[in-house]
């Protein structure tokens, strides 16, 4: 690891506990000092590198943008998204319709590379079924009962853990919120239509849960996604000069000395249980709750 480089996340800094009256509301949290890859090499209690296979490197026309793939949830659309990425599929595709407030889909391969390039459509998998045993949540709220959590950092709404006792499989059905910065899958009328286009949640697209497959979520570059250039509304296209993909890369396949490491702030430390303690008295949402601090380490 290259030890030398100051971390830097974008606009995801380091949250401390906090106090404050009960009421439904956005967590006040405050920032503190800035975390060094020394830090982060010294107290692996608290950080989670990210397999650099399920991590994602776009250049865009805006900047970077750096995403964490999660295939314990969406293992389909995954595997879909990183073979378009190796194949260098996404190289100059568009942002060819953006939302403000909402969201900026791009990966139209047909139109990039041609029709013949797409892999075809895949199954949806607009929700999975967990194991509370073997797949936990880091529940906000009585792990029994809890309706929401995280999952190495991303955002999780589930049914009650309790609710596995009754069901057919030992198992609840649980799903990734379109929290901002989550990557998810475009598609068409038909649910199992989703191929090569994905959209980026810029701000707010919780009314998509559980109609659409999220699959990751941005680790740097929120600032850029909301950034990209609009299309006019209430449609979002078609956008004149529109930005795009430069390249899209798996960090696993960089060269040793231009990869950046990703860590993810662990969510089952004394701090963030008392982070989600607050957050259950709060009744706060759980796309209101700041996202889980990321760093990248070049």
């Amino acid at each position: 690891m290259r030890t030398s480089t100051l971390i830097v996340a974008s606009a995801l800094m380091i949250f401390g506990p906090f106090r404050g009256p009960v009421e439904a509301q956005a967590l006040p949290f405050a920032a503190t000092e800035p975390v060094t890859a020394e830090q982060v090499r010294d107290n692996p209690d608290h950080w989670r590198q990210v397999d650099p296979d399920n991590l994602v490197v776009f250049d865009t026309t805006k900047g970077r943008i750096i995403l964490e793939l999660f295939p314990e949830v969406a293992p389909r659309h995954v595997d879909h998204f990183k073979a378009y990425v190796r194949a260098g599929l996404y190289d100059n595709t568009l942002f060819h319709r953006v939302i403000k407030g909402f969201m900026a889909q791009g990966g139209d391969v047909a139109t990039a590379h041609g029709p013949d390039a797409l892999l075809g459509p895949i199954a949806a998998e607009f929700t999975f079924r967990r194991a509370p045993a073997s797949f936990s949540i880091d529940a906000i709220g009585p792990a029994d009962s809890a309706e929401a959590g995280f999952f190495k950092g991303v955002p999780i709404r589930t049914q009650a853990q309790f609710l596995a006792e009754m069901s057919f499989d030992g198992q609840v059905e649980s799903w990734i919120p379109h929290c901002p910065g989550i990557l998810s899958s475009a598609r068409t009328g038909d649910p199992n239509s989703a191929d090569a286009q994905f959209f980026l949640i810029s701000d707010e697209g919780q009314h998509l849960d559980r109609q659409y497959t999220a699959k990751g979520r941005v680790l740097e570059g929120l600032d850029v996604v909301k950034a990209i250039k609009l299309g006019p509304e209430p449609n979002g296209f078609p956008i004149v000069d529109p930005d795009r993909v430069r390249s899209a890369r798996l960090a696993s396949d960089l060269p040793d000395d231009v990869r950046p490491d990703a860590y993810v702030q662990r969510t089952d430390t004394p701090d963030w249980v008392e982070i989600r303690a607050d957050a259950d008295q709060r009744r706060t949402k759980i796309c209101d709750v700041p996202p889980v601090p990321a760093v990248i380490v070049e």
